[in-house]
């Protein structure tokens, strides 16, 4: 028996056959174009997204020579905040995705901080005002698209990050398609309330969002529904998790304390808090780890971090520093050091600790000497300082500092970025046997649900250690690296002015 997982991600989509063990049979992988219509808008097309999806199923299955009868249940992962907005009876978008990283809705959250300061609905959602989280984003496709505000107070329209379009889309589309997201995504909205985890009426009021536009909130692991007009056809959709979430689960950090770092398009720390919603005093997320069917919910603490593996992909695209993204960690080895260059990628922005929308990323420290294997090293770098400072407001607001860091994403095959994050962290840094955590927690979630496995402890036994990472640097180095770092973040502040 097998499971199939959907991972709708920032840079592509992909689906995932695993068998019982939890090891990878096969794969299916289409990148979507990335849309970039002005400074600080990122916009993806949805019906790219559905038609990829639709293809990497049928690749992944055709290549594993799996039929839908051997699969037992699929579970489906996907880039959070994301917001798409459609017609309920055509399925059409009235708009282009609009990406998490975008930040044009600026000036309404600017607007709505004005009374009470970004962590006005902190108390409620766990979130800070901020560009990153869908809210705004609905309300501009409402307030910028001719009729589509009219259309959605008649009940016309809906809304969903991309997990619930590719749902509602599997299941049917026009024809009874299931319109419903769970509770970690939900809790990326900035329209939930944590505590009932279900949408606010006061926040739907704020961002004059129309309650009918939006998903039924359900647990991460239960059946929503059977697949339709697909090759997977009457096969059960048993769980839907937030990408980072998704690898949480993945790297089976199910209880308190336990944690995982995900090296994506962004970095994103989740610290497992049980069944406590710990409130940050240090630019930390507070959001939903996961839901068990009516089990009671797991949440977490978040550092999310916007531009890490993008950062690969700029200095590729933008500078063509190297070919392909791999190539940059030879280039970073052919120098000894970063040679005095610093790189703050702050192309969204700053995100966690700092929620800095005024910052543009810089490159400092240049000299003469200074070369493009320098830059190369400074960008990995700069993914293992930011990385350790969500940990160090992880420490601040829990009390507990991270005896060991487990990693998982693209990036953690680059052995000497790993070897940096350790330095840079002062613990050990472990990669497990499968670094496609996402994918593998969305299949886990799903396989709980129908009953491939039965518990817990069942996928905890599962899990298997790849490689690990011991710090290299003494504490002096450490410390220097690091002031010159956080001295580098400060001058990006302040870049965008009102006009």
């Amino acid at each position: 028996m097998h499971i199939v997982a959907i991972d709708q991600g920032t840079t592509s989509t992909r689906a995932i056959v695993f068998d019982k063990r939890g090891a990878i049979v096969a794969t299916g992988q289409r990148e979507h174009e990335q849309i970039f219509p002005e400074a600080g808008w990122v916009e993806h097309d949805p019906a790219e997204i559905w038609a990829h999806t639709r293809d990497v199923v049928d690749e992944a299955l055709e290549t594993a020579g799996v039929a839908a009868s051997d699969v037992a249940a699929i579970g489906i992962t996907n880039q959070r905040e994301t917001a798409i907005v459609w017609d309920r009876a055509t399925g059409e978008p009235v708009y282009n995705a609009i990406v998490w990283q975008d930040t044009r809705t600026q000036p309404l959250i600017d607007e709505l901080a004005a009374d009470g300061g970004i962590r006005r609905f902190a108390d409620v959602t766990g979130l800070p005002l901020a560009t990153y989280f869908s809210a705004s984003k609905i309300a501009w496709i409402l307030d910028n698209v001719d009729g589509a505000r009219e259309r959605a107070e008649r009940g016309e329209l809906l809304f969903g990050t991309p997990d619930t379009w590719v749902l509602w889309n599997l299941t049917g589309g026009p024809d009874g398609g299931v319109h419903a997201t769970d509770v970690t995504n939900a809790s990326r909205t900035l329209l939930m309330d944590l505590r009932t985890l279900d949408w606010d009426e006061d926040l739907l009021a704020a961002f004059r969002v129309p309650r009918s536009m939006l998903p039924d909130i359900r647990s991460s692991s239960e059946e929503y529904g059977a697949a339709k007009g697909t090759a997977l056809d009457g096969t059960p959709i048993a769980a839907i998790l937030g990408d980072q979430q998704a690898a949480t689960f993945g790297q089976v950090a199910f209880d308190r304390g336990e944690s995982k770092n995900t090296y994506g398009t962004g970095n994103f720390l989740i610290v497992n808090t049980g069944e406590e919603i710990v409130e940050s005093e240090n630019g930390l997320i507070t959001t939903v780890a996961y839901r068990l069917g009516d089990d009671a919910p797991h949440y977490a603490l978040e550092g999310s971090i916007a531009v890490t593996g993008s950062l690969v992909q700029w200095l590729r695209d933008n500078l063509g520093l190297f070919d392909e993204a791999p190539e940059i960690e030879k280039l970073a080895l052919s120098v000894k050091d970063n040679g005095g260059v610093y790189i703050v990628p702050a192309f969204s922005g700053l995100f966690a600790p700092y929620w800095r929308p005024d910052a543009r990323g810089a490159i400092l420290g240049l000299t003469r000497f200074a070369n493009k294997g320098h830059i190369a090293r400074a960008a990995l770098e700069a993914v293992a300082f930011q990385t350790r400072e969500v940990l160090d407001a992880v420490a601040a607001d829990t009390g507990v500092t991270l005896e060991e860091l487990r990693v998982d994403g693209g990036m953690v095959a680059n052995d000497t970025l790993m070897q940096c994050q350790a330095d840079v962290l002062g613990v050990p840094v472990i990669r497990p046997a499968i670094i496609e955590t996402t994918a593998l927690g969305a299949a886990y979630a799903a396989g709980l649900a129908v009953g491939v496995w039965a518990d817990l402890d069942t996928l905890r036994s599962m899990w298997k250690e790849d490689a690990r990472w011991a710090p290299s640097t003494d504490e002096v180095e450490r410390a220097r690296l690091l002031a010159r770092w956080r001295k580098a973040v400060t001058r990006t502040f302040d870049w965008v002015d009102a006009d």
